[in-house]
């Protein structure tokens, strides 16, 4: 939604009600996959330390039940996003049908190494999609600023994956409770992590030259977040198996939020000088070695 607000055109005339609209379908939708989620992985969760004692994994959910709040769940978040835009509903639709497809047989792409992690965060463009429609259904935004957000939500979601693998400790008990991890280790999930970090870096950079140069002082802060975050997930009890816990990392939340405030900052301050870094320059060798033979 910051993003629409920045470089999408004629973005400013939205009526601040479409705000509370888009956050509460957002919430009804994502709470209908949750709600699939917890009911299809109890067989799974058995097998986890953690996530055994959860009433799913102890066969306290009923199928019939949770089938009615996800119907319910998701008519009533795909029912209020008519009411935004036609490509705001789409999205939501989409959000929808990614669930599906992480969560249920015969695809259950969850259950398939390395496109476990490209299902899941493609979440993070379909969001992306439904803030920007939110603020205006006019525009799609720029494909580099979604491939850089579909791309670091899989470098996160990679580091999650490594710490599961780790925390868990034994290659045949993981694969019990994520049959993904059949196909993985901790150096290909680490590995993994490192590609789509480049990938997001990449495609960020692009984003950041080609429609708003000052947010180019965020790189700095931004590779920061990345490292630390890597650190984090190679604790042995990491946060970043449960992202929910990540506020006990407060070091990291505090740059998380100064990370945050220089880059809603940037928004509102033009540094002309900086555009000069968007045009190619050589310097001849000459005005550099003059006085030498």
């Amino acid at each position: 939604m910051a993003a629409a607000l920045a470089v999408a055109p004629h973005a400013a005339n939205w009526p601040l009600v479409r705000l509370g609209l888009a956050l509460l379908v957002v919430c009804l939708v994502a709470s209908a996959n949750y709600a699939i989620n917890e009911f299809l992985d109890a067989p799974y969760d058995r097998h986890h330390p953690l996530k055994s004692d959860r009433p799913g994994a102890q066969g306290l959910l009923d199928g019939r039940l949770v089938l009615v709040e996800y119907l319910i769940l998701a008519a009533c978040g795909a029912g209020i996003a008519t009411q935004i835009n036609f490509p705001f509903y789409l999205a939501s639709l989409a959000l929808l049908a990614m669930g599906i497809l992480y969560n249920t047989a015969p695809i259950r792409t969850k259950d398939k190494p390395y496109l476990d992690v490209v299902s899941e965060s493609v979440n993070n463009p379909i969001r992306f999609l439904l803030g920007w429609f939110a603020v205006t259904g006019d525009f799609l935004p720029p494909a580099s600023v979604l491939l850089a957000y579909w791309m670091g939500g899989a470098f996160l979601m990679a580091i999650k994956r490594y710490s599961e693998y780790r925390r868990i400790g034994d290659p045949a008990r993981a694969a019990l409770y994520r049959r993904s991890f059949t196909g993985y280790s901790e150096q290909s999930l680490l590995l993994s992590g490192f590609f789509f970090a480049l990938c997001s870096a990449f495609f960020t950079a692009i984003f950041l030259i080609k429609y708003r140069i000052e947010f180019l002082l965020t790189f700095p802060l931004l590779a920061v977040l990345f490292t630390w975050y890597v650190a984090i997930g190679l604790k042995r009890d990491s946060a970043a198996q449960a992202p929910e816990k990540l506020h006990r990392e407060v070091a990291f939340m505090g740059f998380a939020a100064l990370t945050f405030l220089v880059g809603a900052a940037l928004f509102f301050i033009d540094l002309p000088f900086l555009r000069a870094l968007m045009e190619p320059h050589f310097i001849e060798t000459g005005a550099v070695l003059s006085g030498h033979p």
